[in-house]
Parts: C-alpha cells; structure tokens; sequence
C-alpha cells in the first residue's frame, strides 16, 4: 500500500516536471541570441543538453524563471515541456539519426586581436557581442607571456602569421592605416625581442600550437587559417619577400618546407610574388566558387560521431556562401586526418574543416563574414539585429559550445 502511495505521488510529479526547449529550427526568432542564453546558463552553473539534429539542433534547459526572463528579453522563442512530453523527444532521438549530449561548463573564451583599431571587423567578435557572451582578448604578447593557459578556446581571425601585413601592400601600401599597422607590428616585435614580424608570428603560432596540443580549442577564420599552417612549415625558414622584412627569402624555401609540422595542410605551394594578394594555392580564389553561392554541411551520424555533428548543428544544411581573404580549401591540400564538414560539392572545394592535435582541437571555417558575401577593406561590421537567423554565423557559434559537452554521452 505505501509502495502504491509513493507510486501514485511520483506519476504527476514526473508528468509535469518541466524544463526549457529552446527549439533551433526554422520556427525559431533569434538563433543567435538563443546561443547566449545556453552560454549563460552554463555560467550559472547548470547543465544544458544538446539535442543533436532534433529539430535544428534544440536546447533543454532547467525550468527557472530567471533564464525564462532573459528569453523574453532577448526575444528568443521557447516553449515549456513536461516530463511526458521530455519523454516523447528522448524516444524520437533514440529512434533516429539524433542524439543527446550534456554541457557541462562555459568555456573560457579569449580572441586574439590586435589592441589597435583595424579596417575589417571580426565576425566571431560581432557574434559573441551580439549574443552577450563574454569573451577575453589577447595578442602578441600575451600569448607569449603564457596568458593562454587561462583559456579553454581562442579563436583567430583575419591574421597573417606569416608576417607580411595580410599581403596589402599592392593595393594599400601608401595608405595612412596600412604604414601604421606595419609600424606599429615591428614596434611590437623589437619590444618582444625579434628582429622581424615574421620571426615574432611564428613564435605565437607555436604558442598556440601548444596550446592546443595542450588540451586547447583552436577555431581561426579566413586569412588566419592557411597563414598559420604555412608559417608552421617555415619555422627555420625566410618566406618573406624583402618588401616586407628588408631581406630576401630563401632561394630554396619551398623545398624545405616541413609539412609534418602543420595542422590542416601539406603540400602546398608559396605565392612568392608579394604584388598577388595571395599566400598560397590552398585558398580558392574568388572566380572559383563564382557560381557557387551556398556550400552544404555533411550530415554525420550523431550516435556514432558527435563531434562534427555538433559543429554542423543548423536548420539548414545549405547555408550561403561567403568570400574572404581566404574562401575555401583545395581539398587535395587537405591531411587526410582532417575532418571535412562543409564543402562545395560540385568543384572539390571544402569550406569547414575540422581536426585534432594532441589532447586539443581546431576547426577551420574559410571566409570573412557569414553575411557579407564580399566584405571589403573600410566596409562597416554587419548589424546582426538584421540577420538573427544566420546559418553562416550558427556554425560560428556551435564552436563556442562544442568545449562544454561531456566526454560521456547521455543515455537514454
């Protein structure tokens, strides 16, 4: 009789236990403010799941009025559901290519940028401001002083870590912003001790290689993608034209480049010409993807490959495409250890990339900005309030959550 009792008692209590659906489909309001409230949840110290391919990738959330507050606030779309209801959405994930996965833990975000004002805005800044997520900044010498260890996720941007000022010099070397950046660029390097900028960028970017290496959670867009991996191969090298460091590069650099030493990348050939705004033949250029205005994300099997299924999370699987100093990967350049997630299907060309190092990640996505297909130098940063739905700045923001799921996925 008791047993029956506590039976009874427990049935509505199971059946009207209520939690947060933050649904990620196309019904939803903002996708990208709706990514903030998780993060801030997180913050507060509790657990969210991520219902992986549910209905574009949906949120349960406790029930508490506080986070109820701050969706309204933020206009995110949601809706309460009952533990019948919980338990209805477990058994539709169970039965399909869906899975759910517990975060834990807000990451500690830091984006690497410089402290002086540049003429491009950083998408990944746009999208965190525009979420309210908190995030730290660093630069040159903070990555060295070993800043990062405070860090569970940096994120680099339109960087060159070959140390040529971004190859503007054919078209903005006599301009007032482009003398200032390389003066100010070498200031910094002799106050850290380097003869030249490009000795001082490839000392950071074995920093955050170890990093990394180190447990660390790497994402870089456009220019800073294929910089990185090419001043990774030239370590003990001079790549540099003398128009930008004061003395040729090695007669025999290409030769020697160390392909072992890069994350995404090998046998790739310099762009040698400093007049080319080009690095290398890994980026496409432009006229390549021309007739290709969308990539597609890869459909991975959430039970069995969770990672990549949380990097691709969208309510589309066609998202539109977007220009950069660097647009998109030749997929013959790509290690075979490298995880492709997004591509142009119809010229071999990959877009989202994804891969390991040592107890750490890096996801690479090319281009400059989600919803500026050619943003140009002096453009103004793109308002958000008007692109609340994008799909390009979602994958931006699926890397900010990625470090917060638990090792162990959840059971059913």
């Amino acid at each position: 009789m008791r047993i029956l009792i506590i039976i009874l008692l427990i049935i509505p209590s199971l059946l009207f236990a209520s939690k947060i659906l933050i649904y990620m489909d196309s019904n939803q309001t903002d996708h990208l403010k709706a990514y903030g409230v998780v993060y801030y949840c997180l913050q507060q110290g509790h657990n969210v799941e991520w219902l992986l391919n549910y209905r574009g990738g949906s949120f349960l959330l406790p029930a508490l009025t506080e986070l109820e507050n701050r969706l309204r606030i933020d206009g995110v779309s949601y809706t309460l559901v009952n533990g019948t209801e919980i338990a209805q959405i477990y058994k539709v994930i169970e039965e399909n290519n869906m899975d759910r996965v517990i975060l834990e833990k807000a990451a500690k975000l830091a984006i690497y940028i410089p402290p002086h004002p540049e003429m491009w805005d950083d998408a990944v800044v746009l999208a965190l401001d525009y979420a309210n997520v908190p995030y730290a900044t660093l630069w040159d010498p903070e990555i060295l002083a070993g800043e990062l260890s405070k860090y569970d996720w940096l994120h680099c941007h339109h960087e060159d870590f070959t140390g040529q000022f971004g190859k503007f010099y054919a078209s903005f070397g006599n301009t007032a912003w482009y003398k200032k950046t390389v003066a100010i660029s070498k200031k910094t390097a002799r106050e850290l001790g380097f003869n030249k900028v490009p000795e001082l960028k490839k000392a950071v970017a074995v920093k955050i290689k170890e990093y990394v290496a180190d447990g660390g959670f790497l994402f870089g867009m456009c220019s800073m993608t294929d910089t990185y991996d090419i001043a990774l191969s030239a370590l003990n090298l001079d790549i540099v034209p003398a128009v930008f460091d004061g003395d040729p590069p090695d007669p025999n650099c290409q030769e020697k480049l160390n392909y072992d030493a890069t994350l995404a990348f090998t046998d790739f050939t310099l762009e040698m010409n400093p007049y080319v705004y080009e690095f290398s033949d890994i980026d496409v250029s432009p006229n390549e993807v021309a007739q290709s205005r969308y990539f597609t994300l890869f459909d991975f099997s959430a039970k069995y490959d969770p990672v990549p299924t949380m990097l691709v999370q969208n309510h589309t699987a066609v998202v539109k495409d977007f220009l950069g100093q660097t647009t998109g990967y030749r997929k013959k350049l790509i290690k075979n250890t490298v995880r492709i997630m997004g591509e142009y299907p119809e010229i071999g060309v990959a877009k989202y990339i994804h891969g390991n190092l040592g107890k750490g990640t890096f996801t690479f996505l090319a281009g400059h900005d989600p919803e500026d297909y050619r943003h140009l130098v002096g453009d103004p940063p793109t308002d958000l309030n008007l692109h609340k739905n994008s799909a390009g700045y979602r994958l931006i923001l699926n890397n900010i959550l990625f470090p917060a799921a638990k090792k162990k996925k959840l059971k059913t």
